[in-house]
């Protein structure tokens, strides 16, 4: 049986070279361990604006701005190749890689961030990148909105895979995309935890009937590095669990396989058989016998975002 590997460890917060270092040596542990497809969390390079939700929007304008200039310097783009670590390592070892960025494409502007999830294959290339489609509360004063481009499902040794970023869980439509696409390994990118989150990674195992990895974030507040802006101000408590991470892996039909690994920092390991998703969806195939195309129907539409025009002539 294939094995995956879920990583729940801290970034090096706002410091991307740093961050994929570490990253690196995650993806090297979880290899050696035997995992064939590597997880970490939503926006793990360099780091989720755990800030935003601290921060007032009036008077702490000044230290706002200071924080997103540093993220946005930070931020990976693509085209730029700042993901070549991850990518060589994803080679070298012959795993599926996947991870969340903040990316910043520069064909699209030079300031604007999006909440990028990225599938690495063996061969070290970028499979695909998904851009979460609404960003939530407070985070669209940080991110865009991203599109239904990267909305795909892939091969891969541990089933036909697929990912939502943190809320886009909550979207039933953008969990049905995934589910017509044959989805068998689901991956769940998040900041969020706590029981009730891990309830919904298991509603929709029970739903998709697929095996679903909740990626979670273990965040302390002496992981904040000590040149953070305004970390003294934000982060006061060295031992406060800023997130106490929650990673998981539910079996088809609710059941869990591992974790929740909970205010700990380390890498869940679940071995997984992608052949229990045909059986499971005997009796509940919700893109399937149980779909009533004749009622239903759903349209996704797939073109990327593009640059604006310029109309040099007028």
């Amino acid at each position: 049986m294939p094995k995956i590997a879920v990583v729940q460890h801290p970034p090096i917060l706002l410091n991307r070279a740093a961050t994929l270092e570490r990253a690196v040596g995650l993806a090297e542990e979880a290899a050696t361990a035997g995992a064939e497809l590597i997880v970490f969390p939503e926006t793990f390079v360099p780091g989720y604006p755990t800030w935003m939700w601290r921060l007032r929007p009036g008077s702490d304008i000044r230290l706002t701005e200071q924080i997103h200039a540093r993220l946005v310097a930070n931020a990976v783009d693509l085209s730029a190749d700042d993901l070549a670590p991850l990518r060589a390592a994803a080679r070298k070892h012959g795993v599926h890689v996947l991870c969340g960025i903040d990316e910043r494409d520069d064909r699209l502007s030079r300031s604007t961030l999006y909440n990028t999830y990225v599938t690495i294959g063996p061969d070290g290339e970028v499979r695909n990148r998904h851009r979460k489609l609404m960003p939530t509360n407070p985070e669209r004063m940080v991110w865009g909105f991203g599109d239904a481009s990267g909305l795909r499902v892939l091969d891969s040794p541990c089933g036909r895979l697929g990912a939502l970023i943190c809320w886009e869980n909550y979207m039933p439509l953008a969990r049905y995309a995934l589910y017509a696409q044959g989805v068998e390994l689901y991956v769940a990118p998040t900041w969020d935890c706590g029981d009730g989150w891990i309830g919904s990674m298991q509603h929709i195992a029970r739903e998709g009937r697929c095996w679903v990895v909740g990626s979670g974030t273990s965040l302390q507040g002496s992981d904040i590095p000590a040149d953070f802006p305004g970390r003294d101000q934000l982060y006061t408590d060295e031992d406060e669990w800023i997130n106490q991470g929650d990673s998981v892996v539910v079996e088809p039909g609710g059941k869990l396989a591992a974790g929740p690994l909970r205010k700990e920092h380390g890498i869940v390991y679940a071995d997984v058989e992608p052949a229990r998703v045909a059986a499971a969806r005997r009796s509940l195939d919700v893109a399937g016998h149980y779909s009533r195309p004749d009622v239903f129907q759903l349209t996704v539409r797939t073109s990327p975002q593009t640059p604006f025009a310029l109309d040099n002539d007028s």
